[in-house]
């Protein structure tokens, strides 16, 4: 089938791998279960063993990954190698949790661990992704699957550099040939996906920066470092440095998220630091961040006499959805709900380490709607107060099924 175009797809095409009833429930209450046990990268054991448990009541076989949390899953698959040669169509979600506390107070299925939640609708990927794979093994048994398919749930997603690192080389892309995810979006309606061929998140690093110097009293800072005012000046000047270093359609940004100094009103202490994250929008930019970001801070802090010890963490670079994948998905949600529910989205300068799968193989993230239709609270992606319209998991199964199939057709 061809995806040059929507005309491409006919009209009435009905294709397998609609989401049962039946089976719409469980996920439903799969994703609740998973909601109030949120567990943090690295540590998701029991949200693994609830995967793992699954799979193999439908039969198949997945494999826990070698750090211990994660796992992938074949369907299709006959011994080492793809069923017809092909190579395998990759789903991924990712599995953990953030370290806030979940605010919905009158949510019947809120955490139940203190100071950890879902807030990032990593719940809901989970569920998609297990959903389509329990289609897709029945389409397998009925013999309506046509081309072999792994599910990736990965760990640690929200931990940089990102445990999709750690899934690659533990083999999750070994014999794969393109993959695709979804990501939730709280902006979007249920029931509606927006795509985006090209970039579609940012390049994000973490920064931690420590200044030092001899301290004094408040009243003689001529004889100190004013470790304050030089934290100040790194907090200001060195996104306004590095913004003019930088080409400006790159979207390179240095924000910070702490700063701290001192004790007492009446002393200048001898020690400050500062945290942050430095975006970017383009993947040239982000290869040369690390060198124009420390070489801002040093000026900065040489001017004010502090001594500065920089931590820069690479994080991830932008995720670039492939624009052949892309349109796969188009014609999936095409078919599944029609083209009005596929909308264009922007760039965002969230990070996601879905980018290291698309460093190795084609493939497309999808920002999947879960707003309440008609809702006019826009609840945030990691605010305590997040929740998805449960609706949007079944849209997930389906498009993910229907991409597939399509593909498989194409």
């Amino acid at each position: 089938m061809s995806r040059e175009s929507e005309a491409d797809i006919p009209a009435d095409a009905v294709l397998p791998g609609a989401l049962p009833e039946e089976l719409r429930a469980e996920l439903v209450a799969f994703r609740r279960d998973l909601h109030m046990h949120p567990e943090l990268g690295n540590q998701e054991f029991r949200t693994t063993a609830a995967i793992k448990e699954r799979l193999e009541k439908a039969g198949l076989r997945p494999r826990v990954l070698a750090v211990g949390t994660g796992l992938v899953c074949d369907i299709g698959v006959d011994g080492e190698a793809p069923a017809d040669g092909r190579g395998l169509f990759a789903l991924r979600a990712d599995i953990d949790a953030l370290p806030i506390p979940d605010a919905k107070t009158e949510c019947a299925y809120r955490s139940t661990v203190p100071d950890r939640a879902h807030a990032c609708g990593h719940d809901v990927h989970t569920t998609v992704v297990l959903g389509a794979g329990l289609v897709l093994a029945e389409l397998h048994e009925r013999g309506l699957l046509p081309q072999p398919v792994r599910l990736i749930f990965q760990p640690a997603e929200e931990v940089l550099p990102g445990g999709a690192v750690d899934a690659i080389e533990d083999g999750a892309l070994e014999g794969v040939r393109q993959i695709v995810a979804v990501h939730c979006d709280p902006r979007v309606d249920a029931g509606r996906v927006g795509l985006r061929p090209g970039p579609i998140t940012s390049a994000c690093d973490r920064l931690e920066i420590a200044l030092n110097g001899p301290g004094g009293h408040t009243a003689r800072p001529h004889l100190t470092t004013d470790l304050v005012t030089a934290a100040a000046r790194v907090a200001t000047d060195v996104p306004a440095i590095v913004a003019r270093r930088v080409d400006t359609r790159s979207g390179m940004a240095v924000t910070w998220g702490r700063i701290e100094s001192g004790h007492a009103p009446n002393v200048i202490p001898q020690h400050a630091e500062l945290s942050g994250t430095v975006r970017c929008l383009d993947i040239a930019a982000w290869r040369q961040a690390p060198d124009v970001v420390v070489a801002a801070i040093d000026e900065v802090a040489n001017l004010h006499r502090a001594k500065s010890e920089i931590t820069y963490v690479r994080g991830v670079p932008p995720v670039v959805n492939d624009p052949v994948v892309t349109e796969l998905l188009r014609d999936a949600m095409t078919v599944r709900r029609g083209a009005e529910t596929v909308e264009s989205t922007e760039q965002s300068l969230g990070g996601e380490d879905f980018s290291w799968y698309l460093e190795q193989v084609p493939g497309a993230l999808a920002r999947l709607g879960v707003r309440t239709p008609g809702e006019r609270t826009v609840r945030d992606l990691h605010q305590g107060d997040f929740d998805a319209d449960e609706s949007a998991i079944t849209v997930g199964v389906e498009l993910f099924t229907a991409a597939v199939l399509l593909d498989a057709a194409g």
